[in-house]
């Protein structure tokens, strides 16, 4: 037998409902409302599956998985850029050079020291995403639409771990973080504010260094990537000591960055790669290129030792210059930080509040914060002939 409900719910704000009269199946064994005289409404609403006929819990089943995999199969770029923590303070020590000395008859030698200690934060807030399915939408909704759903949440998962981190590199001004009931800063890049890097080899450093430059013109030449380059390689962020550089641009600059050669004034030549149109052919025995590239994503090729990115997250008029040693090294720029409990580190779909049919009223979480652990693996120019101003989107 069949049952015709003819009332219509009221979906709450950004629920998928489709206001359409629906049959549903009553079985007898699900009338249960009798033991008090009454039948349920609640008793007769078992919807189980999907129009298509994909089971409801097993579609539960399915996307927890698929929020797994997300968890577990950040994207590249993220993760050369960044590195996982879960302490909200971390001690950092600068290194202090003890070089031996000669020994005496009744001396004693100095001893080799850490380094001067300070403390750096991490910011961590929580953010959530709602994908409201009332049971009139279920009822209708194909195993696809709920699919394409669960990809909407997923990039847009993709994109607020990426914003907060670009937060991190565009701003130039340090923040701070309450944790424990104390105030602990959460640093930028180096912005002058007074502290001194530490020295590198033969290259030391004043309390007013920064890696918030300004072009001084309005279009970018090679020599901003020069500087650029220079200000990761006086830290030491060199491919000689095992780091990556990677120079992200958006498509405003990337397609001046093309047209850098030697024999035009460049330091370098440009040299794309062969997943974006092919080596570059100068005779018939020479093929200038890498053909298969780095494997970031948005690759176009080379120019000295920067992995050229075109990326349309970056802001036009503006370029970041990083090193990076690795997927998640420690190395790495910015530590993107979690909750100390395992159990609700990452991207989590949270159930509604019938255990029986938890797809229902669910909703997306995810608990992080960011701070720059490296301040010199990193540097941002803006494009401009004036002075140095951090995006709007990204401010």
């Amino acid at each position: 037998m069949t049952i015709e409900l003819l009332d219509r719910d009221l979906a709450l704000p950004g629920s998928n409902a489709y206001h359409d009269q629906m049959e549903l199946l009553l079985l007898p064994d699900e009338v249960k409302g009798y033991e008090r005289g009454t039948n349920q409404e609640a008793d007769l609403l078992r919807l189980r599956e999907t129009a298509d006929g994909a089971d409801l819990n097993a579609m539960w089943r399915e996307f927890n998985r698929v929020v797994a995999m997300n968890n577990a199969d950040r994207s590249r770029l993220v993760q050369l850029l960044s590195y996982r923590v879960s302490n909200d303070v971390e001690r950092v020590y600068y290194p202090v050079s003890e070089d031996f000395e000669e020994a005496s008859e009744f001396g004693e030698p100095k001893g080799v020291r850490l380094g001067r200690p300070f403390s750096m934060g991490f910011d961590f807030k929580w953010y959530d995403l709602a994908i409201r399915y009332t049971w009139k939408f279920l009822v209708d909704a194909t195993s696809e639409e709920l699919r394409a759903l669960t990809n909407e949440a997923l990039e847009a998962d993709n994109r607020l771990v990426f914003t907060r981190i670009m937060k991190a590199v565009f701003n130039p001004a340090n923040r701070t973080a309450e944790i424990n009931g104390a105030a602990y800063n959460v640093y930028a890049l180096y912005n002058g504010d007074g502290t001194v890097p530490p020295q590198y080899k033969t290259t030391t450093f004043d309390n007013t260094h920064t890696h918030y430059l300004a072009s001084g013109a309005g279009t970018v030449d090679s020599g901003d990537l020069d500087d650029m380059e220079e200000h990761l390689f006086h830290h030491g962020y060199r491919m000689t000591n095992g780091y990556q550089l990677v120079l992200l641009a958006n498509r405003q600059e990337a397609q001046v960055i093309r047209g850098f050669t030697v024999a035009g004034g460049d330091a370098y030549d440009f040299i794309p790669n062969g997943n974006v149109g092919g080596g570059i052919l100068r005779d018939p025995k020479q093929i200038v290129g890498q053909p298969g590239g780095s494997g970031i994503p948005g690759e176009i090729g080379t120019y000295g030792p920067f992995n050229v990115i075109e990326e349309e997250y970056i802001p036009a008029g503006y370029m970041v210059a990083f090193a990076t040693g690795g997927e998640e090294s420690l190395g790495n720029m910015i530590g993107i930080r979690e909750h100390a409990n395992a159990s609700v580190r990452g991207l989590q779909l949270v159930k509604g509040p019938d255990n029986d049919y938890p797809l229902t009223d669910s909703f997306y979480r995810h608990g992080l914060g960011t701070g720059i652990r490296h301040r010199g693996a990193g540097v941002v120019m803006k494009i401009t002939a004036g002075a140095y101003a951090a995006p709007s989107q990204y401010a």
